[in-house]
């Protein structure tokens, strides 16, 4: 569906409604059953959510790997923030978050969950995080959305959607944890 959005500059900005709550559900069902398939059942698995969306996400496929399985993994939440390679430009701006991992990460499968897979940098970020808490036995990406346009050599382990995008759009993820709906939005371009 596409729907048409006031701009600042006073021309429609493009909005298409790439995944609904029906998809974001069925696209969760099945990442968590490749999870399973890939790790060989939900032994050693631990969710590790990047703040804010992949934290609801994580915990999300969590909790359906739980009730297909009848274990639930330990979960945690980064925020990177100071972990960010850009930190001397954006330092007057930065709010740091709360990282909560409550589980030693050595030894572990951990799944790394975030809503956009992007330039890369965020993951790159996010590893460095995990490496200070522990040496897992593996990280396994999974992200919701991959809209390409990599700056550095990361790949998902788990997509959820391919949605190649040019630079002037944008990927916009709502979660009923935090925007009170589930949908995932490309925005840009012009309507007209």
């Amino acid at each position: 569906m596409t729907l048409d959005m006031p701009a600042s500059t006073g021309r429609p900005i493009r909005k298409v409604i790439i995944l609904d709550e029906e998809g974001i559900k069925r696209t969760l069902d099945r990442m968590a059953h490749e999870i399973l398939e890939r790790n060989g059942g939900p032994q050693g698995l631990a969710f590790i959510g990047i703040k804010t969306r992949g934290v609801y996400l994580a915990q999300r496929l969590r909790d359906i790997i739980a009730s297909s399985e009848g274990e639930k993994a330990p979960l945690g939440s980064l925020d990177i923030t100071l972990y960010r390679d850009d930190l001397d430009v954006l330092q007057s701006k930065l709010v740091v978050g709360e990282t909560s991992v409550d589980f030693d990460p050595s030894g572990r499968r951990i799944v790394l969950v975030d809503d956009v897979l992007f330039t890369g940098r965020t993951i790159r970020a996010a590893l460095d995080e995990i490496m200070d808490l522990g040496r897992p036995a593996v990280v396994y990406l999974a992200v919701l959305i991959d809209r390409g346009h990599r700056e550095l050599p990361i790949c998902a382990d788990f997509v959820g959607k391919s949605a190649p995008t040019s630079r002037d759009e944008a990927i916009e993820v709502r979660l009923k944890e935090s925007d009170g709906v589930d949908e995932v939005l490309l925005l840009g371009g012009s309507a007209a």
